[in-house]
């Protein structure tokens, strides 16, 4: 006898999650004291992903220009990174080499400039983020799906295809030049697997 009147008793106590109070975002309520529905910010709070306060690293600026330097420390991690980034999201334009002759453009799409000319060797690493950034011609931005530090490895490896390119002797630490002589198979050992 006293399960059914339990049940019963239960049953007009029950809670339902979708009959309640319904608020919009900035709109009233009385149920706080100050009428408002949306509560206010603890003082100093920063939205998540939103204080980029170092220009340099996340715009590639310093005021209105360009930088000239890598805002990054630039490792054999980095530049193993940036190879890497470069070969997945740059590579079927530019090309392995940054020569432009990627396989998109060997399809029939539209050539885009080598890294080894002139003119974009003398660009600053600011620009290169910009156009990874924003897009630049007919390439679209990259900003969606490249993080700032990987937009930086790519940089980073870029200018090594530009120095590979372009090297000359002097370029190689003087320890390193008596393996220009070696037999490419023994100057080159492959990196393990990681």
């Amino acid at each position: 006898m006293l399960l059914p009147a339990a049940i019963l008793i239960l049953a007009g106590c029950r809670q339902d999650m979708h009959d309640q109070p319904r608020y919009r975002p900035l709109g009233e309520s009385a149920f706080f004291a100050d009428g408002r529905a949306s509560r206010p910010a603890v003082e100093g709070t920063v939205a998540r992903g939103q204080l980029r306060t170092d220009k340099r690293f996340f715009q590639g600026r310093e005021g209105s220009e360009f930088v000239d330097t890598m805002p990054v420390p630039v490792t054999m991690d980095v530049l193993r990174r940036g190879r890497e980034r470069y070969n997945i999201y740059c590579s079927p334009c530019h090309g392995l080499t940054g020569s432009g002759e990627g396989m998109v453009v060997q399809r029939g799409f539209r050539h885009p400039p080598t890294f080894h000319s002139d003119r974009l060797r003398q660009l600053p690493v600011g620009h290169f983020f910009d156009a990874i950034t924003n897009g630049f011609g007919a390439m679209a931005s990259y900003a969606s799906r490249v993080p700032v530090r990987d937009r930086w490895a790519i940089i980073a490896y870029i200018r090594a295809l530009q120095l590979s390119q372009n090297a000359t002797i002097g370029d190689v630490p003087p320890g390193e030049r008596s393996r220009l002589d070696q037999p490419i198979a023994e100057a080159v050992k492959p990196e393990p697997h990681r």
